[in-house]
């Protein structure tokens, strides 16, 4: 039989530690002897190491404690799925050490390669930076809060934009931003964007995220708020795709 302080040095923790795993009830608490201490047996021994192993493998102490109550199959199937959420974990990580890096290499936006060019590409075509800036920050919102949707909706306005006319129907509205809410050109621009909707899509929908979303209200909102020309254009767009 052995002490407490000759259990954790041959088995490499330490004597609070095997203290934790006693109130933890992970490891039995030995009776003690005579002199009023707590003696370990071999058995104690080979019960802390799975203990220590299974703990330096991540695994929570909660879940060790189940584990030395389960059969083989159910000690089996909770490694297996012990190891699934490490797994899980170091994809996280890893993900996670690829914004650090392209942090550390300058990178600063949040956004995939592609929309960064196609950012670009917006200030080539002679967008606004007003516009520019907002159709950065609206994408960072769609990719941030819905990442497996957000690349289908990019692309498909990527494809929009790439077309001259349906591009100068966004230039226009980029540009009216500064027009008075009741200039008769935002009627006429309405009826251009409506029209075009209807030709590329037909009765059906534009692709758009869950209806049970609040992003595409709130980024419209966003947009609106930024000029009350873009507000009634909005409401005219509106009007006429659902006459």
């Amino acid at each position: 039989m052995i002490t407490i302080g000759q259990l954790a040095g041959y088995v490499g923790v330490s004597t609070k530690t095997i203290r934790v795993y006693h109130d933890k009830g992970l490891l039995p608490e030995p009776d003690r002897d005579a002199s009023g201490y707590r003696r370990y047996g071999a058995n104690d021994a080979i019960d802390l190491i799975k203990i220590r192993t299974l703990a330096e493998a991540g695994v929570p102490l909660a879940r060790i404690r189940d584990l030395r109550s389960a059969t083989d199959a159910e000690y089996q199937q909770a490694l297996r799925e012990i190891d699934d959420e490490l797994t899980a974990r170091i994809r996280g990580l890893r993900a996670t050490q690829g914004r650090l890096r392209r942090l550390a290499a300058g990178d600063l936006s949040p956004l995939p390669a592609e929309v960064g060019a196609h950012v670009e590409d917006l200030v080539r075509w002679g967008f606004t930076p007003r516009w520019v800036e907002l159709q950065r920050d609206l994408w960072i919102l769609v990719f941030a809060t819905h990442p497996d949707q957000a690349i289908t909706l990019f692309q498909e306005q990527a494809e929009i934009l790439a077309h001259p006319a349906l591009r100068q129907l966004f230039l226009d509205y980029d540009r009216a931003h500064d027009l008075d809410a009741d200039d008769p050109r935002i009627d006429g621009l309405a009826r251009r964007i409506a029209d075009a909707t209807r030709e590329r899509y037909g009765p059906g929908e534009p692709p758009a995220l869950d209806a049970a979303s609040e992003i595409p209200a709130l980024a419209q909102g966003t947009v609106n708020a930024a000029s009350p020309a873009w507000r009634r254009l909005d409401m005219l767009i509106r009007a006429q795709l659902h006459t």
